[in-house]
């Protein structure tokens, strides 16, 4: 049976995110199979629209803005069933709260989440996300695995991070011992997910990183022997930094220096190493992160809900760092959109360094181009180019909400989120009208709801 190779999308005005930041107002974009090969002004040439006529589709975009799909570069699907949970908490009683509570995870549980939560970043724009998991409860199954399954199924480009926790409470660390490995499982267990899962191919949709959860629930000895496994492998290392103010108290007092020093000593610095959140970040911190090519993964909603702060995003950029946008966990974002990231970036930058300190056009660079340069995946996504990926946004903006809005961008960006007309990954459509296309969302709901209830009865928190 002969199927869609060929997509056409016409008519719809264009952000390219290519090297010289080219816009169409109205323009076209050709992929064939899971590759761009042609993005330009005007119609489309009439090369592209000979073919058997049911190997071609033509998608009529008028109304619409185009844009690279959005890379989500810091996640923790497993939250999206413990969503509404602690929601006037400070982090770590935050965390304190829940860990109980994750410690009920397996994976089923674990597979129902992340379909809800991968469905929603798929509606709201997402092609490619990270996760980073980092609680495995002894008997709680393949967890790894399970979103992984759930990423296949809704059709999103994966990077699964395999994270650990080894310092509990009795040695001075945050969460309660019996919801943390020893190191050598978690080495083992990583090396083992690396071996099974990673794609180093070009057009990869599953990519391993290696990701110890934090200076306050991570040993030293863990950080630095993750490090050499996943420089071994090939792989890129992640994890959670200079998040709140108690992680730099936890640091200075724990190990005498901040928590960029500290992971500096560690190795954690790098062209391979991404950091979630760096929010309390010195110019000297920023110096060390510029001078090594260390990514950040911007979570501003997040951030806002528990209150940690608002990161230096310009003075970042304006160093050179690399920085993408994160959704971040569920359980600390019940939005889970990644679109509305965007428009946040923006505003809480402005708010902290005045009315230029972030443009429009640069907040959505750190969703798309920016994100993927996080992942190390800028040659390949991030940009609406011929010979990279075909994932490709379609936002339609001829609706009441953003009709009159002069500059499309900034109807995306600073408007109300638009519907989705189309979301292509590999090529393959993942939404089409603002829906779903390959599960449907109502069953994906109804699981996501079993399985929050199932996990909040085993911790009692409901009956």
């Amino acid at each position: 049976m002969n199927t869609v190779s060929r997509v056409i999308i016409d008519g719809c005005a264009l952000v390219t995110m290519d090297a010289d930041r080219t816009e169409h107002t109205t323009g076209h974009i050709v992929a064939d199979g899971n590759e761009i090969v042609a993005v330009g002004s005007g119609p489309v040439p009439d090369d592209f629209l000979h073919g058997k006529e049911d190997r071609v589709r033509r998608v009529d975009a008028r109304g619409c803005l185009a844009t690279p799909g959005l890379v989500n570069t810091h996640h923790h699907l497993y939250q999206w069933a413990t969503r509404g949970l602690a929601v006037d908490d400070t982090l770590f009683d935050w965390l304190t709260t829940l860990y109980p509570v994750w410690a009920g995870i397996d994976a089923e549980i674990v597979h129902a989440a992340a379909r809800g939560s991968l469905t929603w970043l798929a509606r709201t724009g997402c092609t490619t996300t990270t996760d980073h998991h980092y609680v495995f409860p002894q008997g709680s199954g393949d967890l790894l695995s399970a979103e992984i399954a759930a990423a296949a199924d809704v059709g999103l480009r994966f990077h699964p991070c395999r994270g650990s926790m080894d310092l509990g409470r009795s040695q001075g660390g945050l969460p309660p011992d019996h919801v943390v490995e020893d190191a050598d499982t978690v080495l083992s267990a990583t090396e083992e997910a690396i071996r099974r899962h990673h794609d180093p191919g070009r057009d990869a949709m599953v990519r391993i990183a290696v990701a110890p959860c934090s200076p306050f629930s991570v040993t030293g000895h863990l950080l630095a022997e993750a490090a050499t496994l996943a420089r071994r492998e090939g792989v890129r290392l992640h994890t959670h930094l200079a998040e709140t103010t108690d992680e730099e108290d936890f640091c200075r007092e724990r190990f005498g220096c901040s928590p960029v020093e500290y992971v500096e000593k560690l190795g954690w610095l790098g062209e391979d190493v991404w950091l979630a959140h760096a929010v309390h970040l010195d110019d000297e911190a920023i110096g060390k992160l510029a001078d090594t090519g260390t990514g950040v993964a911007h979570c501003p909603s997040s951030n806002a809900r528990l209150g940690a702060g608002i990161c230096r995003t310009g003075e970042l950029r304006e160093a050179g760092v690399p920085v993408g946008l994160g959704v971040d966990g569920a359980a600390s974002n019940e939005a889970g959109s990644l679109l509305e990231e965007v428009r946040h970036a923006l505003l809480f930058a402005r708010a902290r360094g005045g009315p230029r300190a972030l443009a429009v056009r640069d907040a959505l660079e750190m969703a798309t181009l920016g994100g993927a340069r996080v992942l190390g995946r800028e040659d390949e996504i991030g940009s609406l180019e011929k010979g990279k990926l075909a994932d490709v946004a379609l936002w339609r903006l001829d609706t009441l909400p953003h009709i009159d809005i002069d500059d499309p961008v900034a109807a995306l960006v600073l408007g109300s989120p638009p519907p989705l007309e189309l979301l292509l990954v590999n090529g393959r459509p993942l939404v089409e009208h603002d829906t779903v296309v390959r599960l449907d969302e109502q069953d994906v709901a109804r699981a996501a709801a079993s399985a929050s209830a199932t996990l909040l009865r085993r911790a009692g928190v409901i009956s």
